[in-house]
């Protein structure tokens, strides 16, 4: 008898805090469920920490591979999963014993909605409430406000390309939902905190850096049609970030070592032009 729910965890070097993870997972209201952990080619103790989940509990799988990424690891354990629900978690992150019962009961007596989430809290470095905008199709493309722990249906996930590998170092849970979702899709969001999103020195999207920049314009590139819908927003959504590079490319022009590299190489520039 296949799962209803499938769980999917990527793990990058997250032994320090994937244990609490995965037992919050032993407080869920229903059993019928899974876990999908893929150990991205770790170089701590994470895979000796899965093999020894799996091995007392039949419902934690576990999948060892080289590392390439949260978008693989993602679309490894999905195709590895028989749940007819996905629901992604992080590898530090954790859910309500309740959230997943709850987002299948919604799901399974509203057939048109397409993805459920729910309200969500910071914890560790930063305990307060994750302030989510209430969603709308149209705001998507510029702003997400659906955290990657969303409950879809599997076969809908199918009908994607899954998560994009070329979105390797952040968003690449935002760039799958303008895969999954479109303007007539229903998603609804559960009205209590059932997910909880733990913020420390190593989150990714703390660090907005020449990595955010190229995830966002990756995204226009993955989704011409969606971004040409508002061409002159997306245009001055686009600007701050291409200006990034531009400021970046200054600070290198004017660099000494910078200048210090022309000098010796305009003889040669010269000797070609000749």
């Amino acid at each position: 008898m296949h799962p209803r729910i499938s769980i999917i965890v990527p793990c990058y070097n997250g032994a320090k805090y994937i244990r609490e993870t995965l037992d919050c997972l032993q407080k869920q209201t229903i059993d019928d469920w899974e876990c999908v952990i893929v150990n991205d080619g770790s170089t701590d103790n994470s895979l000796e920490i899965l093999k020894e989940y799996a091995a007392k509990d039949s419902r934690y799988k576990y999948i060892d591979k080289e590392n390439e990424g949260p978008s693989i690891a993602r679309n490894t354990a999905i195709a590895a999963s028989s749940g007819k629900y996905i629901l992604p978690l992080d590898a530090d992150d954790l859910i309500a014993p309740s959230y997943a019962e709850k987002a299948i009961e919604y799901l399974e007596s509203h057939p048109k909605c397409k993805l459920v989430y729910c309200k969500a809290e910071f914890f560790g470095d930063r305990n307060e409430p994750f302030e989510l905008h209430e969603y709308n199709y149209n705001e998507l493309p510029y702003c997400n406000s659906i955290f990657c722990s969303c409950i879809y249906r599997h076969v809908d996930f199918d009908k994607t390309i899954g998560y994009n590998p070329n979105m390797r170092f952040r968003n690449e849970d935002w760039d799958f939902l303008l895969s999954l979702l479109n303007e007539n899709d229903e998603v609804y969001c559960l009205p209590e905190v059932l997910f909880f999103y733990r913020q420390h020195g190593m989150t990714r999207n703390n660090n907005l850096d020449e990595r955010y920049a190229y995830a966002n314009l990756q995204m226009v590139m993955n989704h011409p049609d969606v971004y040409a819908k508002n061409k002159e927003r997306t245009v001055d959504w686009i600007n701050p970030l291409t200006n990034y590079y531009k400021t970046e490319m200054e600070k290198i022009i004017q660099s000494k070592s910078y200048k210090l590299t022309n000098i010796i190489l305009a003889p040669f520039r010269i000797l070609k032009c000749i």
